[in-house]
């Protein structure tokens, strides 16, 4: 048996193990229970009284010997760098793609900048408003039906409290915060109580602008109108202004521009007329700055507004309002840049 013992020794002393599995298959083959060493133990009821010391002995050396070996491989294999050693692992089980800008996000950026380069500077304000600053500020009159619950939302049947029906709202808020000169931009969501079609949703987003100082004209208005156009739409782009009314504009006009996809010319976008209209303006009604706090004999200003939808559909010939809502990525890896 001393023999065995020795033969065993040695065996285990060149034990190599190159992964995990290899390893097991050892440790079964020397310390299961129907293992080597096992079977030694077994054999040692068999041995003579005399000899029973020196080789119990020896047999408790092996065991140690193997445990001891198995124990160094199995350290080396927990300690050796894994193929997942620096993997993330509260990362997606996939990959995922490259994504990029909403379009609405891209226009509403391409519109900041453009006057941002004619000084104005972005103001913002709360999607929930009252009354005040939405409508009775503005000189809506009190049974205009912009304050219908037809056309506006009112939050839990409040008259006062409503979702903003235009960021004019947060013109108002800056001229009562703020003495001429201003020079501001309101982009932001608004929301009207319209049926959801290919051309009209109950939320959108604007983009509206106010100037006020002393001397502001109707010149200075179609100026910085005629160069947003031509930044937006390209140098050939021409503009018209139509008398129009808004409570808060006097004089009022609606803003065309040559049809970017004809040239003027005359097709079915613009429904052969070769125009396109793209946002209301106007110099500012006097009752507004009384009500906001700007005395209107000695200052003037005017203001513009434009859904933004209606410049990235123009922009894009994107046709479907609802588009923009829907989440749909085959309609955003349109606009993702290469």
């Amino acid at each position: 048996m001393i023999n065995r013992i020795k033969a065993l020794l040695q065996e285990i002393e060149n034990l190599k193990a190159n992964n995990a599995d290899e390893l097991e298959a050892l440790r079964i083959k020397y310390l299961s229970k129907k293992g080597e060493i096992s079977s030694l133990m077994n054999d040692f009821r068999d041995i003579a009284a005399e000899q029973k010391r020196e080789i119990g002995k020896s047999l408790n050396e092996l065991k140690e010997k193997a445990q001891d070996k198995i124990n160094e491989l199995k350290l080396f294999f927990e300690n050796e760098p894994s193929e997942s050693a620096g993997l993330d692992l509260t990362r997606t089980a996939y990959p995922l793609p490259l994504g990029t800008r909403h379009p609405i996000s891209m226009v509403k950026r391409e519109i900041c900048n453009i006057f941002a380069r004619l000084g104005f500077s972005i103001a913002e304000g709360p999607e929930i408003e009252d009354d005040w600053h939405v409508f009775s500020s503005l000189n809506f009159a009190e049974d205009h039906p912009a304050r219908d619950m037809q056309d506006t939302f009112f939050i839990q049947h409040s008259p006062d409290i409503v979702l903003r029906t235009h960021t004019s709202s947060v013109q108002t808020r800056v001229m009562e915060q703020q003495q001429p000169p201003i020079r501001v931009i309101c982009p932001g969501r608004v929301y009207r109580n319209e049926a959801i079609s290919y051309r009209a949703h109950c939320f959108f987003h604007q983009v509206e602008g106010l100037y006020v100082d002393k001397d502001v004209s109707f010149v200075d208005l179609k100026q910085a109108l005629l160069f947003f156009a031509k930044e937006m739409f390209g140098a050939d782009t021409k503009i018209r202004l139509r008398p129009s009314y808004f409570p808060f504009t006097e004089p009022s006009a609606e803003m065309d521009i040559s049809c970017n996809l004809c040239g003027g010319k005359g097709c079915p976008f613009c429904k052969h007329t070769g125009w396109v209209e793209i946002l209301g303006c106007g110099m500012v009604d006097p009752n507004v700055f009384d009500n906001c706090g700007i005395d209107s004999k000695v200052y003037s200003g005017y203001a513009f507004g434009m859904g933004i939808e209606r410049i990235t559909n123009l922009k894009y010939q994107v046709k479907d309002l609802r588009m923009f809502s829907e989440n749909d990525v085959r309609f955003l890896r349109q606009f993702q840049k290469s």
